[in-house]
């Protein structure tokens, strides 16, 4: 049903601006066979396609949608029922037209979807969940709420990207790249990051638990409200970068370095009793040059961490 609607509403679209198949299919690089199946409702484009088509047809993505109807054919139908208050309702439904739509391919769970380019497309609330995305590229794109689940996401590209609200549990995130990625309470839990990047990004709010986080790489980033709980930091360099009001609790932090950081309102205590084993372990970070606020400061210091090269702020 909807690959009939999606293609019935491509076809209306491009023969409203006298355009042919042949045409159509040039200036998005595919055969004219591939767009008469979407017009048959034989298959339907993917969500990079559909922004393509959106802008050749000079449409917005809602038009495609299978409740969403065009300014004129929502008028007419009011108009015909000849009833005032129809015509009211029309006008309310105009003021706030999202009441009548309704997103288009939202799972991509199961996918092969290797190298495929999303970047800059606007896709909240997707699910990629059990799919190939090796060597995807989603910079610049608006992913918020969605989610990634046992998917291998090698060497995929989030420069840019806003992940606000999303999920990465689960999966491969090796050699991935967040360059100045907008990570706001999203979640990276149980995952692989070995040779992921993450630089000049901000994270707020973020939970990455239960994760092996020495092999990742952050370079100029700022940390604010993150938990680090139950992850493997071990050897981890955190040198010169931001951590406000930021949770190591349970954290394995064997010979991790915060040289020259900025820590404000920064635990690294155990959730239960500190161990002996613990207490090493935090004994073992360096926090040379580092800058800590007092209670910071005085909560490291009594558990015995040296911090004869650190400073208050």
């Amino acid at each position: 049903m909807e690959s009939t609607i999606i293609g019935d509403k491509i076809a209306k679209a491009r023969k409203k601006i006298s355009l042919s198949q042949a045409q159509l299919a040039e200036q998005l690089f595919i055969s004219p066979q591939a767009v008469g199946k979407w017009e048959r409702g034989e298959s339907i484009p993917d969500i990079v396609t559909i922004n393509k088509l959106a802008k050749i047809l000079g449409v917005d993505l809602n038009y495609f949608s299978e409740n969403a109807q065009t300014a004129g054919e929502e008028t007419a139908s009011k108009i015909t029922s000849g009833s005032t208050d129809n015509t009211e309702q029309l006008a309310k439904e105009n003021a706030n037209p999202s009441r009548s739509e309704r997103q288009l391919l939202t799972n991509f769970s199961g996918s092969a979807l290797a190298e495929t380019d999303f970047s800059g497309v606007s896709a909240p609330n997707r699910k990629f969940n059990g799919s190939d995305l090796h060597g995807a590229n989603f910079s610049g794109a608006d992913l918020t709420g969605s989610s990634f689940l046992g998917s291998d996401v090698r060497d995929a590209n989030f420069n840019g990207t806003n992940l606000t609200d999303c999920t990465f549990s689960a999966l491969d995130l090796s050699g991935s790249s967040f360059k100045e990625t907008i990570l706001v309470r999203t979640t990276f839990s149980a995952s692989e990051l070995t040779g992921a990047k993450f630089s000049n990004a901000k994270l707020v709010d973020v939970k990455m638990t239960a994760t092996d986080l020495t092999k990742p790489i952050f370079e100029n980033c700022s940390f604010t409200g993150v938990d680090f709980k139950a992850s493997d930091l071990s050897g981890q360099r955190f040198d010169g970068q931001i951590f406000i009001d930021v949770k190591f609790d349970n954290a394995a932090l064997n010979e991790a370095s915060f040289k020259g950081a900025t820590l404000k309102n920064v635990s690294f205590r155990p959730t239960f009793a500190l161990t002996n084993r613990y207490y090493k372990t935090l004994k073992t970070i360096n926090f040379d040059g580092a800058m800590m606020d007092k209670l910071t400061y005085a909560a490291l210091k009594g558990i015995g961490v040296d911090l004869s090269k650190a400073t208050t702020i």
